[in-house]
Formats: structure tokens, sequence, C-alpha cells
């Protein structure tokens, strides 16, 4: 497993703005220096540029680069040789032959494999499984954008059916694997509401971070990984009570098994931070 404090919460910053990497790192538990989507393609050149004058922590800094077979690939992972960062993240990946070029471009590194397109979905399990892989995530705009789509969400900001498969499947496909998953940005950035009761989701259904795209949604995504104290309570006084039972038995009037122990676990791992 990867040596990197990957999260709760993680936050991209263009990498053509260095003035902003050490608030963006400061504010985050994680930052990603975007070579990638958040750089105009004028201004590649003065982000690699950046990136390589940089001094963050590498324990907490990724580095997002552009899709194998791109020109601007083989630019990015040239500027990371001279970095100490030693975690990437791979835009748009959709095999573990992608995964597999980074490795050999920049040696032993650990990836975050983004699946993006239709493509790299359907591939997930393949992709979580291939040497280096750390953790996954999934981005919803591009995924659309590759099926010739217009927007992943509906008017009131739930996710269309489409969205909702890959997020399952890319979570789904990193559970099998023993990876971690990411899930993706909340683009409505004033809209903290939307983005807690996502964040919320996320945590519930097994997500081990969330990504974000502004210092404002830190918080709230900080806030839904961390158990209430009325949840850890109910946790430790369910753990106890498991001590003096044999296999299944009722707590505060509901059946209790295996499954819902390794739920109570959970909690108190996030409180502790594994």
């Amino acid at each position: 497993m990867s040596a990197i404090a990957l999260g709760p919460a993680l936050m991209f910053c263009p990498a053509d703005r260095p003035e902003r990497y050490a608030k963006a790192a400061a504010r985050s538990d994680t930052v990603i220096l975007d070579l990638e989507d958040a750089v105009a393609p004028a201004a590649k050149e003065t982000a690699r540029k950046a990136l390589v004058a940089s001094a963050l922590d590498p324990e907490r800094t990724v580095v997002r680069l552009n899709a194998v077979g791109t020109a601007d690939f083989a630019l990015d992972v040239d500027a990371v040789r001279r970095t100490p960062y030693r975690t990437v993240m791979l835009a748009k990946t959709e095999s573990p032959d992608d995964v597999a070029a980074v490795r050999a471009a920049l040696g032993a590194v650990d990836v975050i494999a983004l699946c993006e397109t239709a493509r790299g979905v359907v591939n997930a399990g393949e992709i979580a499984r291939a040497d280096g892989v750390v953790a996954l995530m999934w981005g919803a705009e591009d995924l659309v954008a590759s099926l010739g789509g217009t927007s992943s969400r509906r008017r009131g900001g739930s996710y269309r059916a489409v969205a909702l498969h890959a997020r399952s499947q890319v979570l789904l496909a990193s559970g099998a694997a023993d990876r971690l998953a990411i899930d993706a940005v909340y683009v409505d950035i004033a809209d903290l509401e939307g983005l807690a009761v996502e964040a919320d989701d996320a945590v519930a259904s097994g997500f081990a971070a969330k990504a974000c795209i502004h210092p404002g949604q830190v918080a709230a995504v900080r806030a839904a990984f961390a158990p209430a104290e009325a949840e850890l309570e109910r946790a430790r006084a369910l753990l106890a009570a498991a001590e003096n039972e044999r296999g299944v038995f009722a707590f505060e009037g509901r059946m209790v098994d295996e499954p819902i122990l390794r739920h109570a676990r959970s909690v108190l791992g996030r409180a502790s931070g594994r």
C-alpha cells in the first residue's frame, strides 16, 4: 500500500499556478498538482517548470499526468523525474498497459488510476490489479464526454444512471483488488449542502477519500469522513457487546452479525485515521 496519506480530502491545484501550491497543500490532506485538464495547452510547459521548482511534502503530494499516448505524457514524466514526488495520478487510464507505461517511464512509483472514460470504467477491475496501482478514482464529466453525452447530472444535481454505474464499478473494482477508492469532485463549488450529502454517501458506500476543486469544499469532506461522537460511542458499545456473544445477536433491537461488526470497526478506523 502507498505510503502517501491520501485523504480524506484531496485537492486539485493547477500546476501552472505555483503561487497556490503551498495554500492548497496547507488546506487539504493531499494536494494534486494537475498537469492535465486544469492547465491550458499553452501553459503546459510553464506548469512543468513550476512543478520541477516546487518543494512540497512528497508524502502529501500527487502529480496528475496527461494520458498515455499523448505528447504531453512524455514531457510530464520527464518533469516528474526531476522532482521527489513518487505518487502520480494517471488521467484517462484505460488498461493495465497504461499503468505499465507509467512505471516503465518513472520506475516504481505509486499510481492512482483515474478511470474517466467508458473503456477505463469497463476495465476498472483489471486496472485495479495492475502492479503499482494504489488507488482508483473515477471522473464523471470525461466519462459522459467519452460517450458523446452532455451532462453527468440531472437538473436537481443528482447523478444520471450511467454516472452512478461508473461510480459503483470503480468502487467495487477497488475493493475487490484491495485498493483505495477516491470519489469524484463536486463541481458546484457554492453548493456545500449538496457536497456534504454526496460526501456522506461516499463514506457510507466505502470510498476512502473525496477530491475537491476548491479550498471551501475541504471542511465538508473532512466532516463527512470524521465519525460523530454518537456514532463512535455506538460502535464501541456494539463491539463491546459482541465480546460476550456467540454468532448472531440482537443489539438495540437490531440483528447483528459479522458484517455489522465490520461496519463498526470501520467507524473506529476512520476515527483513528486508518
